[in-house]
This record gives C-alpha cells, sequence and structure tokens, in this order.
C-alpha cells in the first residue's frame, strides 16, 4: 500500500489544515482520535451519529465493558476526548464530499446539508462501518437488538443452549450456521425461500443436529422484544428462544469524489493491515476495511493500529514502536 508524503504537524501549527479527518465516530474511529491526540495531531472526528448497532441494549467482549450499552461507550469515549484540546468532534453531521485539493491535500465539506463547512486535512481516516440490511422477514426488527441479534461472537454467550434460530438468504448461511452451532446445536436455519442452502449442505448440518426450514415465514411471536416462535406458510409454529440474523451488509463512499481506493470482492476497503489503502494518505479501520470479527473491540484496535500507523508514515519513520 502507499504512504503519505506529507509530515504531521503538531497541534495543527498552520490553524488552516487539520492534520486528520475522521470518518466515523464508533469504537474504530474514536480510538483512532483517542490515539492520535496523545501524538499530539490535531483531528477533526465527523459523525452521522446513526450507528449499526443502534437497537443493540448491551455488548459484549469489550475488555473492563462487557455488557456495556453501546450509546454509553460512545458517551464515555467522547468524554474522554473532551479532555485533549487538538481534537474536534462534530456530531450529527456528514463528510458530504470528499477529494484532493491542488496542493494534494484532502478537501473536504462537512455538516448536515450541502455545501457544508470546507476543511482540509493532511490524512483521512474512513471509520464509517457498514450499512446492513435486515432479511425481509416480517416483524423481525421488532425483536432485533433484544433476542435477535447479527454477531455471534457478540451474543452468543447469552442465547447458549437454547432453542435458537438463524435468519437470512446469502450464500453463506451453512456457514454461519456452524458458527452459532458453537453455542446451541437446537438450532432452526430459516431460508425463508431462498434457495440459499443445497442439499450437500443441508446433510452437513443435519449430521450436527441442526434443522434446515425453508418454509416462508408469516410472522414472529414474541412480547416485548422476546422471541417465543417463528409462524411458517402452512399454519405451524417453530418455538424459539431468540437467534440470529445474517443481514446483506454495503459499504457508503458516494461522498468519495475522484478518489478510488481498492475495494475486495466482498465491497470492503482493501488495506495492508496497519490501516493503509491503495490511495496515499487515505486509511481505513473498523468494519470498513476487510471482513472480519465484528466486534467493538476489534474495530477499537484497529483504529488504534491505524492512527499509529497515520503518524509514522506522516514522519516518514518506520520503526514499530
Amino acid at each position: 500500500m502507499s504512504e503519505s508524503s506529507s509530515s504531521l504537524s503538531p497541534g495543527g501549527a498552520d490553524g488552516a489544515v487539520h492534520d486528520v479527518l475522521i470518518v466515523g465516530g464508533g469504537p474504530a474511529g474514536l480510538s483512532a482520535a483517542l490515539n492520535l491526540a496523545r501524538s499530539l495531531a490535531h483531528v477533526l472526528l465527523v459523525d452521522a451519529d446513526r450507528p449499526r448497532n443502534a437497537a443493540t441494549i448491551n455488548s459484549h467482549g469489550f475488555l473492563t465493558r462487557d455488557g456495556i450499552p453501546p450509546q454509553e461507550l460512545r458517551r464515555l469515549a467522547r468524554a474522554e476526548l473532551a479532555g485533549y484540546p487538538s481534537v474536534d468532534v462534530r456530531t450529527r453531521q456528514r463528510v458530504l464530499s470528499l477529494s484532493r485539493d491542488e496542493d494534494g491535500l484532502f478537501a473536504a465539506a462537512v455538516g448536515r446539508s450541502s455545501p457544508g463547512e470546507r476543511i482540509r486535512a493532511r490524512a483521512v481516516l474512513l471509520a464509517t462501518g457498514l450499512r446492513e440490511t435486515l432479511p425481509d422477514v416480517p416483524d423481525l426488527r421488532g425483536f432485533y437488538g433484544m433476542s435477535l441479534f447479527s454477531c455471534a461472537a457478540c451474543d452468543g454467550f447469552e442465547l447458549r443452549g437454547r432453542r435458537l434460530a438463524l435468519f437470512g438468504r446469502s450464500a453463506d448461511l451453512a456457514d454461519r450456521a456452524r458458527l452459532v452451532a458453537r453455542w446451541s446445536r437446537d438450532l432452526t436455519v430459516f431460508t425463508h425461500g431462498a434457495d440459499v442452502i443445497d442439499a450437500v449442505e443441508e446433510a452437513e448440518l443435519a449430521a450436527l443436529g441442526l434443522t434446515v426450514e425453508r418454509r416462508p415465514i408469516v410472522a414472529l411471536i414474541g412480547a416485548k422484544g422476546v422471541l417465543e416462535a417463528a409462524e411458517l406458510s402452512d399454519g405451524s409454529r417453530i418455538p424459539l428462544d431468540g437467534g440470529f440474523v445474517r443481514p446483506d451488509w454495503s459499504l457508503d463512499l458516494s461522498f468519495l469524489d475522484g478518489i478510488s481506493p481498492a475495494l475486495d470482492g466482498g465491497g470492503h476497503l482493501v488495506t495492508d493491515g496497519s490501516g493503509r489503502t491503495s490511495e496515499p494518505g487515505l486509511y481505513a479501520a473498523g468494519d470498513a476495511a476487510a471482513p472480519g470479527p465484528q466486534q467493538l473491540i476489534v474495530a477499537a484496535g484497529a483504529g488504534a493500529r491505524a492512527a499509529a500507523m497515520i503518524v509514522h508514515d506522516g514522519l516518514g519513520v518506520t520503526t514499530s514502536h
């Protein structure tokens, strides 16, 4: 990957150009902002404040913060950043456009609507996360974040040994089922009429004690976010205690103007493992980068790593520490 040839000017000494623009205020962006601030970088973080995990009541797997509501984690992080005068956090705003100017710096329009405020930055970190589209299962959204989740590693422990569902229409649904089965073998995989699991995969899942249900779902039954059953097209009901959803994920890069970082086959930004994309000075961290575990602590670590590389690249040093 390419490295930025620009140099960081601690504290934004010229008063006109930010050292780093961070797009997205989830764990990756917030972690990067903290580490950049501690390296005396002048940072502008822009966050639309519409996180993908907004429906989640509690998040898990974050050391010292296991079970914390995601919004509380963000609040605590913003409170910490408030102690660093070189960080400017803009919430409920978006980067409306991002391009390069005649000096090779990044030029962005920031605000709630066009034309927005014009700002410039030496480096940009994309920490926008992903958009998700849930399967078109009736009533699914009423249970999402309470008894239905998308991340097995995040929420499987609380559902261990229970009667679970897996809803999805993606080609990797059988693999998802094998993963969820680690927490419960009492698992029904609902394809909702889609032909996404072949006979070989169904036999493999059956050998694990898992059931594939191909009939369409007409309703999910339950109250106050607690799933109790799925009602099928023939009127039968399958009792359930909760489960998982395999959404479709997509990355929104529509604000990039004349900047075309490389993407992988799944539409994720390709990085070199340290956050560098194929575009000089443009970095990515969190779910927007190449796929991996979608956990808050993983995203936060990726943000910290990208922050270190931005500092190193800006100074032109190659030391690992």
